[in-house]
C-alpha cells in the first residue's frame, strides 16, 4: 500500500507542475514585447548647382608597318597632346593615362596590312570656362578622339549634405500626413535608410577649333540629390 501511495503522490506532483507552467506562461518564456506601431515614407530632395569642373578624355592613334614603328609614332603625338594640354593650363596631377594599346590592323579583305597604336588620357578641368581652349589646344596638338565632358562641382560633398537634410524634411512631412489621417501622431524615428542616386555625366563631342573663338562649353545645371527612407513611430 506506501508504494500505491508514493505513486499517486508523484502523479499529482507531476500534474500541479504541468499545471503551473500552462497557467503562468511568463514564467517559463518571459512576456513578449509589445508591438510596436510605425509608418514608414520615402524623402527625395535636390539640390541645382552650375557646375565648376569638367573631365575630358583625349586620345591620338598611329597605323604603322611594324608594332615598335606605331607605338614609337604613337607615344612622340601622345607627348605633344599632354605638353599643350599642360601649356593650357592643366595641373599635371590632373592628368591620368587611360589607355595605351598596341595591335593588329586588318584591311578591308580582313587581312593583317600592320600595327595601330592607341593611347588616352584624362584631363580634368578646374575651371569650366577654360574648358573649351584646352579641347582646341588638345585637338591643335594631334589629338583625333576626344569625349566628354563629365561635370562635377568640388563642393559636392556639402551639396549632397543639404540635399539629405530637404529629404529628411520631406519625409517628416509625409509622415505627419499619414499620421494624421490615421489619427495618430508622430513619434521618434526608428529607422533611416539613405539610397544612393547614380548620375549620368553629360555627353559631348569636341570638334577643331573654330577661328571665331574656342569651342563653346556650356555647363549647364546639375541636380545632386538624395533618397533616404524614414521609419517613425506613431502613437
Amino acid at each position: 500500500m506506501k508504494i500505491v501511495q508514493i505513486g499517486v503522490v508523484a502523479v499529482l506532483l507531476a500534474a500541479a507542475v504541468a499545471y503551473a507552467g500552462v497557467g503562468r506562461p511568463g514564467s517559463a518564456h518571459g512576456s513578449a514585447p509589445p508591438a510596436t506601431h510605425g509608418v514608414t515614407v520615402t524623402g527625395t530632395a535636390s539640390v541645382s548647382s552650375v557646375p565648376d569642373r569638367a573631365s575630358f578624355s583625349f586620345g591620338v592613334s598611329t597605323n604603322g608597318v611594324t608594332a615598335r614603328q606605331a607605338s614609337v609614332e604613337n607615344a612622340r603625338k601622345a607627348r605633344e597632346v599632354i605638353g599643350a594640354l599642360l601649356r593650357a593650363g592643366v595641373a599635371k596631377a590632373d592628368l591620368q593615362t587611360q589607355d595605351v594599346t598596341v595591335g593588329p590592323s586588318w584591311n578591308d579583305e580582313g587581312r593583317p596590312d600592320g600595327f595601330t597604336a592607341h593611347s588616352s588620357v584624362v584631363a580634368k578641368v578646374r575651371k569650366v570656362a577654360r574648358a573649351g581652349a584646352i579641347v582646341d589646344a588638345a585637338v591643335a596638338a594631334g589629338a583625333n578622339e576626344s569625349s566628354g565632358p563629365s561635370f562635377d562641382r568640388s563642393d559636392r560633398g556639402d551639396l549632397y549634405r543639404s540635399a539629405l537634410r530637404r529629404a529628411f524634411a520631406d519625409a517628416r512631412a509625409k509622415a505627419h500626413t499619414l499620421a494624421s489621417e490615421a489619427g495618430a501622431s508622430v513619434g521618434p524615428v526608428l529607422r533611416i535608410e539613405e539610397s544612393s542616386v547614380p548620375e549620368v555625366p553629360v555627353p559631348y563631342e569636341a570638334r577643331a577649333a573654330l577661328d571665331s573663338g574656342p569651342t563653346p562649353v556650356e555647363p549647364g545645371t546639375q541636380e545632386v540629390q538624395a533618397t533616404i527612407s524614414v521609419t517613425f513611430s506613431l502613437a
